[in-house]
């Protein structure tokens, strides 16, 4: 069967919002903002509920006292990481928060994913950047990693969610799995709530991220590489 994996980013800012995204029925991952009101509480809700809980890490144009940003030096970097993973506890690996600015950066991509290999972390490339090289370098070193393929709700409006949510599973059966980010918009998780519940009876199946991990073994799909090599 194709495969779906979702993650909710955003996540913290808003009690009713994460709880709506706690009882979604499947294994959902849960994407926590370090600098948010219940990021700590709501990480450790997420583990009790059998959720992946990961790190929303802030890159540039992002700001903040976690936020990865240039010209920062790598010390103040690691520290600003080992300060927002203390603040999302048991998370399973991040996944960058905006980044444009940032993504591109070999030096730093490549210091972000040593010391995520080091702790034993996955790394999820939300591709906020078309110059993104932060899959590549996790793949150069062999760490567990994803690059998201399908944004759900850039238009936020409840058609254009709709659309961008069947174009996904058109994806999956086109490449045999899919990878969504959303965010806690009403309209996203409306849909979600409604759609979810479906999805084994339109023979998809929906995925951990562990197990997303293990079905694309680190290479880029089609939209992202050649031969599985990303640009």
């Amino acid at each position: 069967m194709p495969k779906l994996t979702l993650i909710i980013d955003d996540l913290g800012q808003s009690l009713r919002q994460d709880r709506r995204v706690l009882a979604l029925p499947g294994p959902v991952a849960m994407a926590i903002l370090p600098d948010t009101r219940h990021a700590t509480t709501l990480a450790k809700q997420a583990r009790t509920a059998g959720k992946t809980v990961m790190l929303h890490l802030p890159m540039a144009p992002a700001g903040g006292p976690y936020a990865w940003r240039p010209p920062l030096p790598e010390a103040e970097l690691i520290g600003r990481l080992n300060s927002a993973l203390q603040k999302v506890p048991g998370a399973s690996g991040i996944n960058n928060h905006m980044g444009s600015q940032m993504t591109g950066l070999r030096p730093a991509m490549s210091t972000l994913m040593g010391e995520l290999q080091r702790r034993h972390l996955f790394f999820v490339d939300s591709r906020t950047s078309s110059a993104t090289v932060a899959a590549a370098a996790a793949q150069r070193i062999g760490l567990a990693s994803l690059s998201r393929d399908i944004f759900l709700d850039d238009d936020p409006s409840p058609a254009a969610v709709a659309a961008q949510y069947h174009a996904a599973l058109e994806l999956a059966r086109k490449q045999g799995s899919v990878v969504i980010i959303g965010h806690p918009h009403p309209s996203t998780l409306a849909l979600l709530e409604r759609e979810l519940p479906h999805l084994q009876a339109q023979g998809i199946d929906w995925v951990e991220i562990g197990q997303m991990i293990a079905t694309r073994g680190n290479r880029a799909m089609v939209a992202h590489g050649v031969h599985g090599i990303y640009r």
